[in-house]
């Protein structure tokens, strides 16, 4: 038998799979392999430009001047660490400037939002609320004990993505909007602005190709409806109570015994859940996902969602248009 590299690589993820190795293997394979081809695909002198530019974002939000606080507010959730807490200050920031209604942002705890971040963030939202890892831990033990759900404890464990589900909405009631930290707001989102005051059907954007890392046909025969296509979760909005943990855990296990895990099971799960219900879909041309140099430079859409190659735009050009208006 020939082993070509995608073949070894496999065998090496179900290897570190079985033995729960996955957080390990990513740290010592797949994260700096992702570095090396990203600085060769950029070129040393751009991943530097970009490296210094992130650099900038992040010593800028320290600066960010504290918005008000009220008592009344309309709720926004992020899955934010050590990683992302000054792109979620940055995207919940430039939402809340173009909002005609109060905006409070609900933090949940990766693993990674050290004191020192969580203060940070509460400086800027003094009226927000952080939910610890202790906290959502213990929530997790009591809702979703592992001995009953296993599969998505351990994906909880090995793959951070998840935790937007398990974290945010286990034990949990009501629609929640839970947007990805890495998107930031030029205009006023009166479809979320709507959706947020009125939530009656779940919601979210569109995305450039369907990525859900699953034969579609596969997904639809776990569950019994059409899935659409293009779905992308930065922006997710569904009603806690609505989703079948049980069913949930059928599914993830079920996708990764027969196709493996893979990057993209949080969409493909969000789609699943989504299946056969009508849904408050975003514009594609007012919420872009990956927006191009020009469109970043120049926003004329509502939001941006910054993903894959639109990293080095959103870091170079993006945030500086939130500080114009700051």
């Amino acid at each position: 038998m020939i082993f070509t590299h995608s073949t070894l690589t496999h065998s090496l993820q179900q290897v570190a799979s079985q033995l729960q190795l996955g957080r390990a293997f990513y740290r010592v394979y797949h994260q700096p392999k992702s570095l090396i081809e990203k600085t060769l695909k950029r070129g040393i002198l751009n991943s530097a430009i970009d490296h210094r530019a992130q650099s900038q974002m992040e010593s800028t939000t320290h600066h960010l001047l504290p918005l008000p606080s009220q008592t009344s507010s309309y709720h926004i959730h992020f899955l934010t660490g050590k990683r992302f807490w000054y792109q979620t200050a940055f995207c919940a920031y430039s939402m809340a400037q173009h909002s005609s209604i109060a905006i409070r942002p609900i933090l949940y705890d990766d693993g990674t939002l050290a004191l020192d971040y969580q203060t940070y963030l509460r400086r800027i939202f003094p009226n927000t609320q952080i939910f610890s890892k202790a906290e959502l831990d213990d929530r997790i033990h009591t809702h979703l004990p592992a001995n009953k759900f296993p599969c998505l404890n351990e994906r909880r464990q090995h793959y951070p993505n998840i935790r937007k589900l398990t974290d945010i909405h286990v034990a949990s009631t009501g629609w929640k909007l839970v947007l990805d930290s890495d998107m930031l707001f030029f205009r006023t989102p009166d479809l979320l602005l709507n959706w947020l005051q009125n939530p009656q059907q779940p919601c979210h954007m569109v995305d450039t190709e369907t990525a859900y890392g699953y034969p579609k046909k596969f997904m639809q025969a776990l569950t019994g409806a059409e899935i659409a296509d293009r779905i992308n979760v930065g922006i997710c909005g569904l009603k806690s109570e609505d989703i079948d943990w049980e069913q949930l855990e059928y599914w993830c296990k079920t996708m990764i015994e027969t196709h493996g895990t893979h990057y993209y099971q949080e969409q493909a799960l969000v789609a699943m859940l989504m299946s056969g219900k009508p849904c408050v879909v975003a514009s594609e041309q007012d919420y872009i996902v990956m927006p191009d140099q020009p469109e970043t430079m120049f926003p004329k859409a509502i939001l941006h969602h910054y993903v894959a190659d639109s990293k080095p735009w959103y870091f170079r050009y993006g945030w500086k248009h939130i500080l114009k208006n700051a």
